[in-house]
């Protein structure tokens, strides 16, 4: 079976490479576990300062991968996630996001548990789970307590896609950086400032500055959990997902 997603560690930085280009790295259920075991790793290699979350191809992620259904339905689907989201959390080194293309969905949970996110002007993001009968559940628990309520509103409830000077404006993105090329300078400049930093001080400061949104996570899970697999049982959600599929407009649609 063809590795989805890459792990490299070099000068104290571990780089995830999400690599499933064809299919929009989109989360199906090899991703995720392979995705989950290299965070796991990179968290328990004391040679590690700090992760950097990337990708290969024009989309960072493309949310849950609805052509492949998690074994064990959508509630194991939504478990292993939950799993990632809390390592990418919990772990003592701080995660550096760099996108350089599209993000939706499932992705923006993941952008939401990372410390730093970069983010060229090529990229795009969007909340899509309204336009399929569902509600970003799970994800809110990551993305929510990072923007400001007047932009949750807007692109949790319309679904629309909007760039990454928005998503710095919504709280969403760290920097937003012209091109490519200016991604990557900000990225090094930000590497090489973690590298400077003592390991206990970046476990010690990364605690605190994730402990809202960790809460969040722990506080609303099971409550998220029940809702999401509810809307994936709808009648609803099978036309909207159907229509996805199909690439045609939902029933709903005007």
């Amino acid at each position: 079976m063809t590795e989805l997603v890459h792990l490299d560690v070099a000068d104290g930085i571990a780089t995830v490479t999400l690599d499933s280009p064809a299919k929009r790295n989109a989360l199906s259920s090899q991703l995720v576990g392979e995705l989950a075991a290299h965070l796991r790793t990179a968290a328990g290699d004391d040679s590690v300062r700090a992760v950097v979350l990337t990708h290969t191809g024009r989309v960072f992620c493309s949310g849950a991968d609805l052509a492949d259904p998690a074994p064990g339905g959508p509630r194991e689907g939504m478990r292993r996630m939950v799993a990632v989201l809390r390592t990418v959390l919990t772990m003592a080194k701080p995660v550096v996001a760099r996108v350089d293309g599209a993000v939706r969905a499932g992705g923006l949970g993941l952008l939401g548990a990372c410390d730093v996110v970069l983010a060229s002007a090529s990229s795009s993001f969007a909340f899509t789970e309204v336009r399929l009968g569902l509600a970003p559940a799970i994800i809110s628990l990551t993305t929510e307590g990072r923007m400001t309520p007047r932009a949750v509103s807007r692109y949790y409830l319309t679904g629309e896609t909007f760039d990454a000077a928005a998503a710095r404006s919504a709280g969403l993105v760290s920097s937003a950086l012209d091109d490519t090329e200016a991604l990557d300078t900000e990225l090094e400049t930000v590497v090489r400032a973690l590298r400077r930093c003592s390991p206990q001080g970046l476990a010690e400061t990364k605690a605190i500055a994730s402990r809202d949104t960790l809460a969040a996570l722990e506080g609303g899970v099971e409550e998220m959990t029940a809702l999401s697999a509810r809307l994936f049982d709808s009648e609803e959600a099978r036309e909207g997902m159907l229509s996805f599929l199909e690439k045609r407009p939902a029933r709903w649609a005007l």
